[in-house]
């Protein structure tokens, strides 16, 4: 169930699916859990569930197949090599800091609606 602290909850979907894929309980190949499974799991709507497999698809960690589902992307044989150098690297820091920037953003922008959407006592 996703708590209500003001970040939204596709976002906290996210959060916990990308945990568990990093820490192998949902290992490359995975079937992700359906839409109607997340659903329930989360208390939340399909819309809400199919946005956040949308930020995960859209980072590369997850892919879909048309009437199969989603699966946990694999891990290319290039990104588990020797780190970056150069320009390569250059980019990766530089898309480094705008994530974290983003994040940062994320966070107060959660902050300043949890401040003025305040729910009644």
């Amino acid at each position: 169930m996703v708590e209500k602290t003001g970040r939204p909850a596709y976002l906290q979907i996210v959060d916990e699916l990308r945990d568990q894929i990093r820490s192998g309980a949902l290992p490359a190949g995975t079937a992700l859990p359906s839409i109607a499974q997340l659903c329930e799991r989360f208390d939340v709507s399909a819309s809400v569930v199919k946005s956040a497999i949308s930020v995960l698809r859209t980072e590369g960690t997850v892919i879909g197949q048309q009437g199969k589902g989603v699966f946990v992307r694999e891990v290319p044989a290039a990104a588990a090599g020797p780190e970056p150098s150069g320009v390569n690297a250059e980019v990766l820091d530089q898309l480094t800091q705008m994530r974290q920037s983003l994040k940062e953003l994320g966070d107060r922008l959660a902050a300043l609606e949890s401040a003025v959407f305040q729910e009644p006592k």
